[in-house]
């Protein structure tokens, strides 16, 4: 399989797609369908950004807390 494709198997994915090609669907409730689904799928595009971490102040003590490394989006 190729570098370049991932395959999401997510039921929430699966099922909002079944749900946007029913021919019954609506304009409108197609579009939002794509909009869920989209949000869904950006936590898939994202899981590989490389973690760094900073020092923060907490109300209870300072602690290393994670943040996106390199180029932020």
């Amino acid at each position: 399989m190729s570098d370049h494709l991932t395959i999401v198997d997510h039921p929430l994915v699966q099922h909002k797609l079944t749900l946007m090609r029913d021919k019954t669907r609506s304009t409108a409730e197609f579009r939002q369908l794509l909009r869920e689904i989209s949000q869904l799928l950006a936590y898939e595009v994202t899981r590989s950004l490389a973690l760094g971490t900073k020092t923060i102040e907490t109300p209870m003590q300072a602690m290393q807390a994670p943040v996106l490394e390199g180029k932020k989006l």
